[in-house]
């Protein structure tokens, strides 16, 4: 890891919605921030751009979509793609982590609790994308 790096976002990428999370090297601890919904099948781009500015990052962190056994599944291109035009558009280096299950562990996490039903799937995403930043917090 870059000694510089004291700030991550964390991105749990879904097609209809995108968890966001930061992530702090000096204090080695990830915290779901929001959820942003996808716009007309795209991503909320301006959101994405004003967390930016707001937590002023110096590296994105993305959690990409394997199947268990670590194959490629029908998110895992879509991600890669999402990956590249973020880095098109934000010029921030862009660390991927495997994020198998993290959506399953977040919503574990969450029905301790709280229900989990159709109105509140969002703290899901932004749960998922701190267990993804958490996760490579861990491995630096």
């Amino acid at each position: 890891m870059n000694s510089n790096i004291t700030t991550v976002l964390g991105i749990d990428y879904g097609l209809k919605r995108i968890g966001i999370a930061t992530g702090q090297t000096i204090t080695g601890s990830a915290s779901p921030i929001t959820t942003l919904n996808q716009v007309n099948g795209s991503p909320d781009w301006a959101g994405l751009e004003k967390l930016i500015k707001e937590w002023r990052p110096q590296a994105l962190i993305v959690g990409i979509p394997y199947h268990v056994d670590g194959k490629e599944n029908d998110m895992t291109c879509a991600v890669e793609i999402f990956c590249l035009e973020l880095e098109q558009r934000f010029s921030l280096p862009i660390y991927k982590i495997n994020e198998a299950l993290s959506s399953y562990e977040a919503e574990q996490l969450l029905k301790k609790n709280t229900k989990i039903g159709k109105h509140n799937k969002h703290e899901i995403d932004k749960m998922a994308a701190a267990i993804i930043v958490q996760n490579w917090l861990d491995q630096q």
